[in-house]
């Protein structure tokens, strides 16, 4: 071995046995920060009609906003929102137990069917993300 490579190699050894301890630190902050926490609002409100049709029309209306922990996540919601919004209408829509739906247990569930529709679009359309929280930012029911 020639004392050019030599000394080269002694340096390297060197330098990784010095590296201080704060720099593996900051390694592991970078892959901290390399989780983030997108939010999503869904625009414009939704206002659907609920319960079972009778003369008098009842009707919710609800802002959401997703919850994402990928920074890839908010152009795949973006490109694929016509098809979101139209799982959430529907799903609105099927609500017929008001009872139900104005109860915390109510508004739990249906934010997890929520969600679960809305994960399976984003994987049918092949996207790689998921939405990791649907929230309610305004939830109203007019009887």
């Amino acid at each position: 071995m020639s004392f050019l490579r030599f000394t080269l190699l002694a340096f390297s050894l060197m330098a990784t046995a010095l590296t201080p301890a704060w720099a593996a630190d900051d390694e592991e902050e970078g892959e901290e920060a390399a989780q983030v926490t997108d939010y999503i609002a869904m625009e414009p409100a939704f206002v659907t009609n609920v319960g079972t049709p009778d003369r008098k029309l009842k009707y919710l209306k609800t802002e959401i906003t997703l919850r994402a922990s990928s920074a890839n996540t908010r152009p795949a919601v973006e490109t694929h929102m016509p098809r979101l919004r139209h799982e959430l209408v529907m799903l609105f829509g099927e609500q017929s137990d008001l009872d139900q739906l104005t109860s915390a247990e109510g508004k739990d569930s249906l934010r997890a069917e929520a969600l679960s529709r809305i994960n399976a679009v984003l994987e049918e359309q092949q996207t790689d993300t998921r939405i990791d929280d649907v929230i309610f930012t305004t939830f109203v029911v007019q009887r």
